[in-house]
């Protein structure tokens, strides 16, 4: 991809990043997903889709997601997500609670945001992908050093 927001720029541990050190995805030729965006599709369902709907699509009380890891800002959606966000208007009213306290969320939080991103870009398609990287054994130590276990 030319887009430098998405464009891989490096990768460490299984991660893949931009050069701007922003978490992004990476999809092979023949379809093959990363683990960590895997895994975002896995977290961001579990968590997630009950008030943003399936695949980030919205529902008719949270916005959709799926084009928001392309427009808004990494650290905007980390602060976010941590914090919660509150819009009181004449037009809405809408809550999105803070999850900075969820290690069901913040331990993948950059897996959902190259989910949310991959699918956005519409570089992964509606579903779980097919195929995957196998998670590495990095990913894993950190995994359970974040989820305590």
């Amino acid at each position: 991809m030319d887009d430098p927001n998405i464009a891989v720029g490096y990768e460490e541990d299984g991660r893949y990043y931009t050069e701007d050190g922003v978490p992004t995805f990476n999809v092979a030729e023949d379809g093959t997903v990363d683990w960590p965006t895997f895994s975002g599709f896995r977290r961001y369902h579990a968590e997630c889709h009950v008030c943003h709907g399936p695949d980030g699509e919205g529902s008719t009380y949270a916005p959709a997601l799926k084009k928001s890891a392309l427009t808004m800002d990494y650290y905007d959606f980390v602060d976010v997500v941590t914090n919660g966000r509150q819009k009181v208007g004449a037009a809405e009213n809408s809550v999105m609670p803070a999850f900075g306290t969820n290690p069901n969320v913040m331990c993948y939080l950059d897996d959902i945001y190259t989910y949310l991103k991959a699918h956005g870009s519409e570089a992964i398609g509606r579903g779980r992908p097919a195929k995957k990287e196998a998670k590495s054994d990095v990913f894993s130590e950190n995994e359970n050093a974040c989820m305590g276990s």
